[in-house]
C-alpha cells in the first residue's frame, strides 16, 4: 500500500557564507519556489571540516546573512552549527534536524561539485538515510559527469525525477535540479575586496555596506 504524502519538505543550504552572495541566495530561492519546499534554511558553518577557517567571524557571517534576507520571507537562518562546538559535520546537523522535525521530509541542497566529493565527508553513508539530497547544477550539466562508481551506484538506487517524490518520504531520495547559473564565488569576492576593488552587485547592497563598515577581507 502506498504511503500518503507527508508534509512539504524543509530544505537546508549550508556553507561558510564568507560572505553570502547572490549565488547562494538565488539558488535557495529557486529551490523554494520550484520544488514545493515549505522553507529553506541557510545554515552557516562554524568550523568547516574540509577547508580553512573563514575570514569573517561567526558573528559577522551571521549578521551578513541576516542583512541579506531581511526582506525575503521565503528564507530563514538556522544557527545550530554556530552554537555547536567542534567541526561542523553535516551528519551531526542532519541528526539534530531529524530529531526536531520527526518524519517531515528534509532536503540537503548541494552543488554538483560538492556532491561528487560527498564520499569524502564524515560518515557520508548516513546522510541519505537522514535527508533527501537535492543536487543543484547549471543547465546542461549531465548526470554522467559523476564518474566515481560508488557514487553512481548510490545515485541509481535513489534517483527521482519529480519533485513530488521528495514529499512522499522523509529521506533517501536524490533529485538533480538545474538552477540559474551565477558565476559568483565568495573566494573571488574576497580577492576583489583585498585588491581594493568594489564588490557591488555581487551581493546584497546591505551586505556590501556591512563589509565596508567592518573593514572585512582587506
Amino acid at each position: 500500500m502506498a504511503h500518503a504524502p507527508l508534509r512539504l519538505p524543509v530544505a537546508i543550504l549550508g556553507g561558510t557564507f564568507d560572505p553570502v552572495h547572490f549565488g547562494h541566495l538565488r539558488t535557495a530561492l529557486e529551490v523554494k519556489q520550484e520544488l514545493g519546499i515549505q522553507q529553506v534554511r541557510l545554515l552557516p558553518c562554524a568550523i568547516p571540516p574540509h577547508r580553512g577557517i573563514p575570514s569573517a567571524s561567526p558573528g559577522q557571517r551571521l549578521e551578513m546573512l541576516r542583512l541579506a534576507i531581511a526582506d525575503e520571507s521565503a528564507l530563514s537562518i538556522d544557527e545550530r552549527e554556530l552554537q555547536r562546538p567542534g567541526p561542523s559535520y553535516m551528519v551531526d546537523t542532519l541528526q539534530s534536524l531529524r530529531q526536531e522535525l520527526g518524519e517531515t521530509p528534509l532536503c540537503l541542497i548541494m552543488g554538483a561539485d560538492a556532491f561528487v566529493g560527498l564520499n569524502q565527508w564524515y560518515h557520508w553513508q548516513e546522510i541519505p538515510e537522514l535527508a533527501h539530497i537535492v543536487v543543484v547544477h547549471r543547465p546542461g550539466w549531465q548526470l554522467e559527469q559523476i564518474e566515481q562508481e560508488a557514487m553512481c551506484g548510490m545515485v541509481q538506487q535513489r534517483l527521482v525525477r519529480e519533485p513530488a517524490a521528495l514529499a512522499a518520504s522523509s529521506a533517501g531520495k536524490i533529485l538533480f535540479h538545474p538552477v540559474t547559473p551565477l558565476a559568483i564565488s565568495a573566494t573571488a569576492i574576497r580577492e576583489t575586496i583585498r585588491a581594493g576593488k568594489s564588490a557591488a552587485y555581487l551581493l546584497p547592497q546591505a551586505v556590501w555596506h556591512y563589509i565596508r563598515q567592518q573593514q572585512l577581507y582587506r
